[in-house]
């Protein structure tokens, strides 16, 4: 299309712009532009093929005309507005289309019409004609061409039909010139155009020539250009609505128009061939069809011309060759769809409720595990799950959605979060909450962060209103992702946890069972009665209820917390741990005594089940308690298994009770009550006051409290004491940490003196035993030193925690930490770091792990490498083993990436009781259980855990809003004004006059406002590989129970602390005499067995003796490993005292053991005990030596500044209880 060149203005100069002589013409203007040419710069100026410019000159005076540009000109042509009209605009090109596909399907109903009203027996001929009979002659090979040539048509219906041929013929041909591209022979051997032609042509001639009107034309064949024009207008459906339906139902249709249209046209086809046959109507000649099509071939029906025949070949043949071809893209795209996943409507999403799962990488633990904690709320059966992943379905995972249970609630979807269009596919604006899960089995974590934050960003950005629950890995990429409802960073609760562990056994354990959710089921039906305890106290859960509406708490409004708390638990066997005020969104655990409780005030619990499903069923004791004088002791209804912590004893008044000063370090402060302690009468605890008396319960200022060190002096005099401040951290090694006051150094410790295994100008230490801590060590054994370490520190180092229970803490780093770690570890005390590795001895030699009290080993991100999953952890795993036989009284946690692996800590190939634990987890896994890894030995101890158990922490949020919170509180990562902290007590011989766990939570709340929670229990288990080993009758309980006080005392001192405890285990290999005793009773414990026992004799007898034989091998094989530790000490120039104390321990006190059948294990009494977690236990509960209190302690800064010096002075004299020393569990 020619250009149009502008005239010049008068102003224009004789050159072109940009120099350009004014002859010549100028250069072309980018398609699209619109130039603003100035009046001295005019010329000619070019554009695009179609495109015309017009200029107006505005001003001939002034120097600057406008000239204004006019786009796309050339559609005002006639040629081009039509094809905008037909073939370029959307929505009227599918109204086009729509009415060719009309006209189509008229052309075929009006050929089925005619077939219905022609009958060849009433004569055959041309329209005019005489018409003539025809008699079909089987016996006749000759055809008689008549009744297929002529047919008998209307005069109404030739009409018709003649008009709907002309209007096809001219839009046809319109079509044609509208499209025409220089080529008119493509256009004219087109398929479509030669049927068009075919049903068109002959129709139109007939109007100038009459006798043909009754010819034979082939108007079925328009079926196939229905179907064409069908497929067009499906695709300018989707052009005009902008979006597109699946490809699978464009498939399917084709696929059903085509099948459709052969059988049409095969009917069609033979039923007018017949014609010079039998005369088949069209109904007969369809089911010939289908039965032909079908491949079943009746034979009742055949074609009897060879015509016929040959169009039944013919269309056997095209059905062969276009079916399958159908077929095959119909099984691709199907392939590709369980792939990807298709869609979730938008009617599934506006009618139902859906929340979507977003992850890198989908693996069958991830998501069964989100599953099952998921589906495991009544509320959410009705929801439906929408997996958004950017890979291909795993096939365990595709394997897993089959099930019935899952493929009618997850939808699977492959697609990717940063792509509107897939956010589109999985309806994000309308779902209910959508789960940000990161990928830990990345080796860079950071870099799986930062596709986990881009995922939130898009998300947000897509559907701001939908509630964001992110997972994040490193805890200084926490702050990009704040503005999500409900953020779980996965480092900060791991070393947090990890780090309770060692001042708390198990905590790990505790928080893993709080966060799944359990009906209390598991182990039910064991014959075991540790078993069955444990798996009915595990399915202790945190609920809410307002107040007000509580059945639990109304009747204490008005009443302190603890009194609450106390009675909760006496009367329904609830534990309250926190509420939260109404005006307040904090939450607060254990507020203490001073707190009292309103009817809007929130309250948390600990209990089976919620209030709202459970049943109260009272049972009046009596009537009226006349007897009771104290205060607190009306007439009260009691649940079955509760007790009365106070029956038949005149309560003490605790303004007129004071507790003697602690005795050394052993003192206690459950200790028993002095005028009540002699007589027949058991000794009484003092009632929970409803409200709190100030003159009972007074605060200890722990920030002015300079004489802390003063009241309990230290052992050796000697030795100068470094004065320790309380504040807050100066350097936080990342954005977003939460501020806890801690201990701290007055000054900065250069980086120097960091180092544990060199000296420096300021000392020269250069092993742990050089340094002479008092405490044992705290081992970590990390990777790198990342900030969530940082975590680790603090936990270890807050306020609350006495300065006499301080334990040095050691990290053990693969990799030198950068500058910017050390400056935020620098200023607390005892911290100390060191290069090396776990699996190196003389690394852990290096760093005191034989002053050790507990080893952590964190899993580390190089191992993710492995090229099978379950791999990851196998170096860790065989490290802690060799450990375990290396260091035996060593309390070791360990950080597994698979929580599956934990079967394989403390490995022992022969053990029958792991093998019936194994068959036991697969029996509660059967049964649908959360929790099957529950009663293996190490997870119930406490000493495996992996943080994808806490993964549910996340997926109980959208149910428990403020899990996150409360797990966040007893971790210690938050530290609320008036809230209080997870902390631990020893239950000791001199403790047991309380009796039950009832009892126990009076005193604590009398005494000290403590809340306890659970129990941590430690029992000597016979790990017996056969029944027939060891026979204990009723005869010798008396004699077993003799032996439980040192036993157990030893127990709890070897292992049994046994889950990272620090409660004396070191100091039970110091009196010789206590070991001549136990050997000594161990002996006469042996001859009694041997008196009263049956001799094992067969096959029993040759299994006892080979095991003797094994126990001996055992103990070569011990002492061969204590002689290499000892050879690398001496060789790295340290002093072997210290491992030659437990090495001797070991070999003496273990060997014993093992001959009596009582241990069947080579190490030490780690492993002859079990140890488990008891949240909430009943109140009737009985306490047994060496259990372990969790509880949570108030605040002690909570009242400080409403509290007087006099009353502080008098703190001390008054109640010893209420210092921090007599209330440490540590007793050292």
């Amino acid at each position: 299309m020619a250009r149009a060149k502008l005239p010049r203005s008068p102003s224009e100069g004789k050159t072109g712009p940009g120099g350009v002589p004014a002859g010549a013409s100028a250069p072309e203007e980018p398609h699209g532009l619109s130039p603003l040419l100035p009046a001295r710069g005019g010329g000619s100026v070019g554009s695009d093929v179609g495109q015309r410019l017009h200029v107006e000159d505005f001003s001939l005076d002034s120097s600057l005309s406008q000239v204004q540009v006019e786009f796309y000109v050339n559609e005002n042509t006639f040629k081009e507005r039509l094809k905008l009209f037909f073939i370029k605009n959307q929505r009227s090109s599918l109204r086009i289309r729509l009415f060719n596909f009309s006209l189509k399907l008229l052309t075929c109903l009006l050929y089925i019409v005619r077939v219905l009203l022609d009958d060849p027996g009433l004569g055959i001929g041309c329209w005019g004609c005489p018409k003539q009979k025809y008699t079909f002659n089987e016996s006749s090979s000759e055809i008689n061409w008549a009744p297929i040539l002529w047919v008998e048509r209307k005069m109404a219906l030739w009409a018709i039909q003649v008009i709907v041929a002309i209007i096809s013929f001219l839009e046809t041909m319109l079509l044609i010139y509208l499209s025409y591209k220089g080529n008119i022979w493509e256009q004219m051997f087109r398929v479509s155009f030669v049927l068009e032609m075919i049903n068109t042509l002959p129709f139109i001639t007939t109007i100038f020539w009459a006798p043909l009107r009754n010819l034979f034309i082939p108007v079925f064949l328009n079926c196939w250009l229905a179907k064409h024009a069908l497929e067009n207008m499906i695709n300018d459906f989707h052009r005009a609505i902008l979006r597109t339906q699946s490809a699978m139902f464009n498939q399917v249709l084709i696929l059903f128009c085509t099948l459709l249209c052969l059988l049409f046209t095969g009917t069609c086809g033979i039923q007018h061939l017949e014609r010079a046959g039998e005369n088949l109507s069209l109904l007969t000649s369809f089911y010939f069809c289908i039965v032909t099509f079908s491949t079943v071939g009746y034979g009742d029906v055949t074609p009897k011309i060879w015509p016929s025949q040959l169009l039944v070949v013919i269309m056997i043949c095209v059905a062969l060759v276009v079916l399958p071809l159908q077929f095959e893209e119909l099984v691709y795209l199907w392939m590709e769809r369980q792939k990807s996943g298709g869609n979730y409507s938008r009617h599934r999403a506006q009618t139902e409720r859906h929340v979507v799962l977003c992850v890198s990488s989908l693996k069958i633990d991830l998501l069964m595990d989100f599953l099952n904690e998921f589906y495991a709320h009544p509320r959410l059966q009705d929801y439906y799950v929408v997996i958004l992943c950017p890979t291909e379905m795993d096939i365990q995972v595709r394997r897993v959605l089959q099930i019935p249970l899952w493929s009618q609630r997850v939808i699977y979807l492959q697609g990717s979060a940063l792509k509107d269009q897939d956010l589109m596919r999985a309806k994000m604006d309308n779902g209910e909450a959508c789960f940000i899960l990161s990928s830990r089995n990345e080796v860079d974590r950071t870099a799986a962060d930062h596709q986990t934050i881009l995922r939130a960003w898009a998300v947000k950005d897509f559907a701001p209103n939908c509630p964001l629950y992110v997972q994040i890995l490193k805890p200084e990429n926490k702050f990009h992702v704040k503005f999500a409802d409900h953020v779980v960073c996965e480092e900060e609760c791991k070393y947090a946890m990890l780090a309770l562990n060692c001042i708390c056994p198990a905590t790990s354990t505790l928080i893993t069972l709080l966060v799944h959710t359990s009906r209390g089921q598991e182990g039910q039906e064991s014959p075991e009665q540790w078993q069955r305890m444990y798996g009915r106290c595990s399915g202790n859960e945190v609920y809410h209820v307002r107040m007000g509406d509580s059945k639990f708490f109304r009747e204490y409004q008005g009443k302190s917390f603890t009194y609450a708390a106390f009675h909760a638990h006496k009367k329904y066997g609830v534990c309250l741990i926190g509420l939260k005020r109404e005006e307040n969104k904090s939450i607060l655990l254990n507020p203490g005594p001073r707190h009292t409780l309103a009817a809007s005030d929130t309250c948390f619990y600990i209990n089976i089940t919620k209030e709202e499903n459970s049943a109260f069923i009272f049972k009046q004791e009596e009537k009226q308690r006349r007897g009771l004088v104290g205060p607190g002791q009306g007439p009260s209804r009691l649940p079955m298994h509760s007790i009365i912590a106070s029956v038949g004893t005149v309560a003490m008044d605790l303004q007129h009770t004071e507790c003697r000063p602690p005795q050394g370090s052993g003192a206690s402060k459950l200790a028993l009550p002095t005028e009540n302690g002699s007589g027949s009468r058991r000794p009484s605890i003092a009632p929970v006051l409803e409200l709190a008396d100030s003159s009972a319960l007074l605060p200890c200022d722990l920030l002015s409290d300079q004489s802390e060190d003063e009241m309990m002096p230290s052992d050796d005099e000697g030795l100068s004491v470094v004065e320790y401040v309380k504040g807050y951290p100066p350097n936080s090694p990342y954005i977003g940490s939460s501020p806890t006051l801690c201990h701290l150094l007055p000054v900065k410790a250069p980086f120097c003196c960091l180092r544990l295994d060199k000296g420096c100008e300021h000392n020269s230490y250069e092993d742990a035993k050089a340094y002479g801590f008092k405490n044992k060590l705290i081992i970590v054994s990390a990777e790198t030193a990342g900030n969530g370490l940082y975590n680790f520190i603090v936990p270890l180092r807050a306020y609350y925690r006495s300065r006499k229970e301080l334990n040095p803490i050691v990290l053990l780093l693969d990799n030198k930490p950068d500058r910017h770690f050390l400056e935020a570890i620098c200023c607390f005390p005892m911290v100390y770091y060191m290069e090396g590795s776990v699996d190196n001895l003389d690394s852990l030699l290096q760093c005191g792990i034989i002053y050790a009290d507990n080893l952590v080993v964190v899993d580390k991100e190089s191992t993710m490498s492995a090229e099978e999953d379950y791999m990851a952890d196998a170096k860790t795993i065989v490290n802690v083993q060799t450990m375990f036989r290396l260091f035996p009284s060593l309390s070791i946690t360990t950080e597994l990436t698979h929580p599956s692996n934990m079967r394989f800590m403390q490995f022992r190939a022969k053990d029958s009781y792991s093998l019936a634990l194994s068959k036991l987890e697969k029996r509660e896994r059967e049964n649908g259980s959360n929790l099957a890894f529950m009663f293996r030995l190490p997870f119930a101890a406490g000493r495996v855990f992996s943080i994808s158990m806490l993964d549910t922490l996340l997926y109980q949020s959208f149910v428990k809003d403020y899990m996150i919170s409360i797990t966040r509180l007893l971790l210690g990562l938050d530290t609320t004004p008036g809230s209080g902290y997870l902390c631990a007590m020893k239950i000791t011989e001199d403790d047991l006059w309380i009796g039950s766990y009832g009892r126990l939570f009076q005193k604590l709340c009398s005494s000290s406002a403590e809340i306890p929670i659970g129990i941590y229990r430690t029992e000597c288990h016979v790990f017996s590989t056969s029944e027939s080993q060891i026979s204990v009758n009723m005869e010798e309980c008396e004699d077993a129970r003799d032996l439980k006080g040192p036993w157990g005392a030893r127990a709890g001192a070897g292992g049994g602390g046994g889950g990272g405890s620090t409660h004396g285990r070191h100091s039970a290999g110091g009196d010789p005499a206590e070991h001549a005793l136990l050997r000594r009773k161990s002996l006469q414990w042996a001859r009694r067995l041997s008196r009263k026992s049956p001799r094992p004799a067969g096959k029993a007898a040759a299994e006892w003796i080979s095991q003797q034989r094994l126990s001996l091998y055992r103990r070569s094989e011990r002492q061969e490993l204590s002689e290499l530790v000892k050879n690398r000490m001496k060789h790295l120039g340290l002093p072997t005292t210290g491992y030659e104390d437990v090495a001797n321990l070991t070999a003496s006190d273990v060997m014993n053991r093992v001959n009596l059948g009582y241990l069947q294990d080579e190490m030490n009494d780690h492993q002859n005990t079990l140890s488990y977690v008891l949240i909430n236990p009943p109140p009737d509960t009985r306490l047994e030596p060496n259990d372990i209190v969790y509880l949570i302690r108030s605040d002690p800064l909570a009242h400080v500044a409403s509290s007087s010096q006099s009353r502080k002075s008098s703190c001390s004299n008054k109640l010893a209880s209420c210092n921090p020393e007599t209330r440490d569990e540590t007793q050292l």
